[in-house]
């Protein structure tokens, strides 16, 4: 907001922004999880946190992390051990929120450890112990806590002394290489704190309750979802870098004749590899996979302005929307975007497989986004096991209506007419198969084909973005030709795959879920 130094940009244009940070050095640009951290707090602290820890992290002071995961217990958050106990009898009187002594350890955690920034604020999930001592079980009994590496007074000043979080290693990565990977231990006794005031009972890392006890896994996910929309995009521009990165090796690499007679006279000059159909191929994927994931990761993040600036209605379509749409949001350029850092580097040939040409760098960095901020297979049991159910599928009647109304005007364009019946009759097999799937009423079935679902959903979405494209670029200039090409290419190669991924779906398939583990 412009009230505490911003510029109060709408969400889409910031991201759009972000977006070539992200293919200049996606680790290097990796401040979404500082900004998600800030704006978490903005929505959910209070206004000594806001002021001590959210606006320096908004001035570039701080940085932040999110400390979810444990190296027990990565996506399985109920299991989580790290612990917080209250910090002396007046623990609710510190004027940057009720005080507590953390001990445990957290995994994978970006940018955990650097010296970039002043300080790093850690937002930490953590269970408070009951009466018996004892950690309560599951998600419900887990709380979130502002863990910083240095201490700060309320202004946010520092106050000189180390907090109790200390590195405890680096996990050697595939790709990100430019941002530390961490494991952190809170309170093994590395930087003992007894700030004035402070009895230390108990020993640990200080934090500061975010929210009421047992309320931390509800108020991450305002972090985890906005993270979820980075993800998509640092996936999308990665793959838009290694496009146009192999568009330019096309262009100038000489290799090989045209098929055909003319090629058969080997004293004729090679020709330039965009002239052979298959490079050709290579290139429109790639190009179909990249911008129709930007089309979507910029939707998406005006839904998030939607939610902010429309009526009431317009407001709650817009958080419909985005609640169906961030599991595709994260999950479809991840793999997808990936497929096409694989396609530019096949375009390179052997170059592509050598540091000399920056693409197999592009395919390194790109292959954690199917992992982190929520796997593959956990984006797939939230959309298909909650997303398309909720609310009795109001989501995604207010999607439906909106694939109908871009079908309807693409309907009238005599180039654009048969993919508009082409999407509409897709969406009816997707509308379907929810409900062949959960027709028995049993979740080990029914989600036991989850991932093709979510490969099917997220073709048919992208099938629709790509052909709004298509209806706004109706002008003869090269950029709407290779609009309107790409949205043909990926009606006549990319959608027709739904259908293989919607059988197993429909019949509820156990091929994998029924395997022996004897049998492997």
């Amino acid at each position: 907001d412009y009230a505490i130094g911003g510029m109060q940009l709408p969400y889409v244009v910031e991201a759009a922004g972000n977006a070539f940070f992200a293919a200049a050095s996606v680790s290097i640009g990796a401040g979404m999880l500082t900004v998600g951290n800030a704006n978490l707090l903005i929505a959910h602290g209070t206004r000594a946190q806001q002021r001590a820890f959210a606006l320096p992290e908004f001035a570039g002071r701080f940085s932040g992390t999110m400390c979810l995961s444990e190296p027990q217990a990565g996506s399985s958050l109920s299991d989580i051990t790290t612990h917080a106990v209250p910090d002396g009898d007046d623990f609710e009187a510190d004027p940057l929120g009720p005080r507590y002594r953390l001990r445990g350890n957290k995994m994978w955690i970006s940018a955990g450890e650097h010296e970039l920034t002043d300080n790093i604020v850690h937002l930490v999930l953590a269970k408070i112990p009951g009466p018996d001592g004892r950690l309560p079980p599951g998600v419900k009994g887990i709380s979130l806590f502002i863990v910083p590496k240095k201490l700060v007074d309320a202004d946010g000043n520092l106050t000189g002394e180390r907090n109790d979080v200390a590195l405890a290693g680096l996990n050697h990565k595939c790709g990100w290489r430019g941002t530390p990977n961490t494991l952190l231990n809170f309170g093994e006794g590395r930087y003992p704190v007894r700030p004035p005031g402070l009895d230390g009972r108990g020993g640990g890392a200080i934090g500061y309750r975010v929210g009421e006890p047992g309320q931390g896994l509800r108020l991450m996910f305002h972090m985890m979802n906005e993270a979820r929309i980075g993800v998509g995009m640092a996936a999308t521009m990665l793959g838009m870098a290694g496009y146009l990165a192999s568009l330019d090796y096309a262009r100038t690499r000489l290799q090989g004749r045209p098929v055909g007679p003319a090629g058969r006279d080997p004293t004729q000059p090679p020709v330039r590899i965009i002239e052979h159909a298959d490079v050709k191929r290579m290139l429109l994927a790639q190009k179909a996979y990249c911008e129709g994931a930007l089309a979507l990761e910029l939707y998406c993040a005006r839904l998030v302005d939607e939610q902010r600036t429309g009526t009431a209605e317009a407001a709650q379509q817009a958080y419909q929307l985005l609640e169906l749409l961030t599991p595709i949001a994260k999950s479809w350029p991840s793999e997808w975007c990936l497929e096409a850092n694989s396609l530019a580097i096949q375009v390179h040939g052997g170059y592509g497989y050598t540091r000399d040409f920056p693409v197999e760098q592009y395919w390194r960095d790109n292959r954690l986004n199917m992992i982190h901020e929520g796997t593959h297979g956990i984006q797939a049991l939230d959309l298909l096991g909650r997303k398309v159910l909720m609310d009795d599928g109001a989501a995604l009647r207010v999607l439906r209506a909106r694939i109908t109304d871009t079908a309807r005007r693409a309907a009238a364009d005599a180039e654009l007419a048969e993919y508009a019946a082409a999407l509409q009759r897709a969406w009816e097999r997707i509308e379907d198969t929810v409900r062949a799937a959960w027709a028995a009423g049993d979740a080990a079935s029914a989600l036991a084909n989850a991932v093709p679902y979510m490969q099917a959903f997220g073709h048919g979405v992208i099938a629709w973005l790509w052909m709004d494209v298509a209806v706004a670029s109706a002008g003869g200039d090269a950029a709407s030709v290779g609009r309107r090409q790409a949205c043909r290419y990926f009606f006549r190669y990319e959608l027709p795959k739904i259908d293989a991924w919607l059988a197993v779906v429909r019949t509820r398939d156990r091929t994998c879920a029924d395997m022996p583990e004897e049998a492997f």
